[in-house]
């Protein structure tokens, strides 16, 4: 799963259907396989109070590792923005480290504007049994304990093994290291019903043998920990999954704006078996 900090600040059973991977393509224990994917992607709208014209962009995703040795994940967002008056380029690059085991989260995310860095987060966050310890390295050094979290690989397990079970609502308290990575997010999961690509289906045929692979539609909304009632997300997310981790046809709120995410290109990447 992945969430992109340009607003404020970009995917993780039991019976139903099954999505049987190629065996070409072989999984590991979690399902999830290697890959790298590409979106193109486009304003879908904005309010005035957004300031914003006009923006395109293109993200790209690789996930790769195995589920002993740990999973590594690579993301690039880059978006085009027009305010009217002027425009502007946003360059987000996050590199992240995930081990389900032993339940290690490492993190770096460089943002530029126009080729200028404007922020570095880099840190570390390990579950201690009480909670997650972050030990931030950058913008400065600090240790932060938070309340127990989930990490990224980790809620997109999550979220595929309560669409297999059929169960449509769930929350999570996820830690991803966004942002300044000193905070962890209240994440409300809508699953729908699994279902398999139409003929109007605006991206499926970029999904290479997974084209006419079943999905599900997911919404995420994202909320700050100290958030009640009827408190607004500070960032929305659908997409539609496949049992494998590969996400496509992306929707991204950002509040003031939204964005949609095509998958343009999907290449399976050689996994590394577990020895």
């Amino acid at each position: 799963m992945f969430r992109s900090s340009i607003a404020a600040t970009v995917v993780s059973g039991l019976g139903i259907l099954s999505m049987a991977t190629p065996a070409a393509h072989a999984a590991g224990p979690s399902g999830l396989i290697a890959h790298r994917a590409v979106y193109d992607l486009e304003l879908k709208d904005a309010s005035d109070r957004s300031g914003i014209a006009g923006m395109v962009g293109r993200m790209v995703y690789e996930f790769e590792g195995s589920d002993c040795a740990g999973f590594t994940t690579n993301f690039r967002f880059v978006t085009k923005i027009d305010t009217g008056d002027s425009t502007r380029v946003s360059d987000q690059q996050t590199t992240t480290f995930e081990d389900l085991g032993k339940r290690i989260f490492r993190f770096e995310t460089k943002s530029y504007t126009d080729s200028q860095l404007d922020k570095d987060v880099r840190g570390a966050a390990t579950d201690d049994q009480k909670g997650i310890k972050v030990d931030l390295s950058q913008p400065q050094s600090k240790q932060i304990e938070l309340i127990e979290s989930r990490f990224p690989t980790e809620h997109m397990l999550d979220i595929i093994h309560n669409a297999k079970l059929g169960k449509s609502f769930f929350e999570a308290q996820v830690f991803d290291g966004s942002d300044d990575g000193d905070k962890s997010l209240i994440a409300t999961t809508v699953v729908g019903k699994q279902q398999t690509p139409a003929k109007d289906d605006p991206d499926a045929d970029k999904a290479g043998p997974f084209a006419q692979t079943a999905f599900w539609p997911v919404s995420v909304a994202y909320f700050n920990e100290k958030s009640s009632g009827d408190a607004m997300p500070v960032y929305r997310m659908s997409f539609k999954l496949y049992e494998n981790g590969i996400t496509r046809d992306l929707t991204m709120d950002y509040g003031d704006f939204a964005l949609t995410g095509k998958l343009t290109k999907l290449e399976v990447l050689d996994s590394k078996a577990c020895q």
